[in-house]
């Protein structure tokens, strides 16, 4: 084969590549935008000035003892800045984390905990928190998300549409199950540097004309994508929705 043909067969193969990477973003970003339609819209979601809820955890070890419980409140500020809170008590002595738009803080019984290292892994878990209960809009507005449609699978005995959300190198990956009828989020997946773990969505939450997480389990996966254990449980109730005025 001289140069020439080689090259008209590379820019071939790399056009076909392009357009079928682009049709797997846009069947994702398809996907998500009904998704929002089913959890409440983007109209309504734009409108809201601050969430409450309040978010039960309960962590279980692989023999299924208890690790630890805690039930938490937390209010979120989406505009005209992001800021929050996320308030509870542990053995009876209260523990407030707070982002105030710039900088996080941290106190124990009213007392400031100041490390830099505390407040930044601290920090972590408070956008966590946010990110889990701002979906699906949240995987629309990440702007370095990677979102590829991966195709329709059986998952927690439903039809599910499948998007993949990659957001770089070393960074962890995940994987949203939507129902394939009604659009509306079932679980997902997520691959962390250490383990790998399956959510599933057992209902939800209502705060009109919101559609939001209720009763979640967590169960670790081994490498066959078999569950090995339940590893937590979730549950999000008392929802109060503020719009802006």
């Amino acid at each position: 084969m001289n140069l020439n043909k080689r090259y008209v067969l590379f820019l071939i193969v790399s056009a076909a590549l392009v357009s079928c990477t682009l049709s797997e973003e846009k069947q994702a970003k398809d996907i998500l935008e009904k998704s929002v339609e089913a959890h409440g819209g983007w109209n309504a979601w734009d409108k809201v000035e601050t969430i409450r809820f309040r978010k039960w955890t309960r962590l279980l070890l692989e023999d299924g003892t208890v690790e630890s419980e805690t039930d938490q409140f937390l209010s979120f500020r989406l505009q005209p800045s992001f800021e929050g809170t996320i308030r509870w008590e542990k053995d009876s002595v209260e523990h407030l984390a707070h982002f105030d738009g710039e900088s996080m803080h941290y106190s124990i019984a009213g007392n400031p905990v100041l490390n830099p290292d505390f407040l930044a892994s601290k920090k972590k878990d408070f956008d966590a928190a946010f990110y889990v209960i701002a979906q699906p809009w949240k995987l629309l507005e990440d702007e370095g998300a990677k979102l590829t449609y991966v195709g329709k699978r059986e998952i927690f005995s439903k039809s599910v549409e499948v998007v993949k959300v990659d957001y770089g190198p070393g960074k962890d990956i995940w994987w949203y199950f939507f129902d394939a009828d009604s659009y509306m989020m079932v679980g997902n997946e997520v691959q962390l540097s250490d383990h790998r773990s399956r959510i599933e969505n057992l209902n939800y939450s209502y705060a009109d004309p919101f559609i939001f997480y209720g009763e979640r389990k967590s169960f670790r996966v081994n490498e066959a994508g078999d569950n090995t254990f339940l590893r937590a449980e979730y549950s999000y109730s008392d929802f109060e929705i503020e719009n802006v005025k």
